[in-house]
């Protein structure tokens, strides 16, 4: 069998951490900052974690 490749759109998308969970940066950084408050764009700088629903589908697209 040959081996698995790697999905590299999800690959650019999604880290692995050290206790094996998936890690993704916050969608909304890209422009029209104005317009959002500074609360809210501090919050999107923080890596999000992916919810273990959808960890299991992220995960085959990485291997």
């Amino acid at each position: 069998m040959p081996k698995k490749k790697t999905k590299k759109a999800a690959a650019k998308r999604f880290k692995i951490t050290a206790s094996g969970k998936v890690k993704y940066a916050h969608a909304g950084r890209g422009h029209l900052l104005s317009g959002k408050t500074r609360k809210r764009k501090r919050g999107l700088r923080k890596a999000g974690i992916v919810c273990p629903a959808d960890e299991k589908r992220i995960l085959t697209l990485l291997q």
